[in-house]
């Protein structure tokens, strides 16, 4: 049982970090504010984040224009909880005790904003589902 100062720590990860990690570690820091320690990173980071990306969290809300893709550490690795990859394969370093969760969705790469809401909109169902079981709402 964790005590109220010891938050669960989650690390998305894909490939560029310019897309799908981005966007759910912007929903999750968004919905739990810092009940939740969160990190996203890249197997082989872009340049930038992705602007089709960029365009359609701002449109429910979110900004993530500051965001810069980061690269994989497997320092990051260890220090999460939670580990949920998405699209890097074995790229990934794997820790005994750490949670892994792979979630197949499709790379916004490439692709206009019309395209990224769909993954943007699965991404936030995922996100919600994630946070009821690491933290639900009566945690502090």
């Amino acid at each position: 049982m964790s005590t109220p100062a010891e938050r669960p720590s989650v690390l998305f990860v894909c490939i560029h970090n310019a897309g799908r990690s981005q966007m759910a570690a912007a929903y999750l820091t968004h919905l739990v504010g810092d009940r939740v320690q969160v990190r996203s990173a890249g197997s082989a980071p872009a340049d930038t984040i992705n602007l089709a990306v960029v365009e359609a969290m701002s449109e429910v809300g979110i900004d993530i224009s500051a965001e810069a893709p980061k690269v994989l550490t497997v320092e990051a690795v260890q220090a999460s909880d939670v580990v949920i990859t998405m699209g890097c394969g074995d790229t990934c370093p794997v820790f005994p005790g750490k949670r892994y969760l792979d979630w197949a969705l499709p790379d916004p790469a490439g692709r206009g904003v019309d395209a990224v809401r769909p993954i943007r909109d699965e991404i936030e169902k995922r996100i919600r589902g994630l946070i009821d079981e690491i933290a639900p709402a009566g945690q502090a």
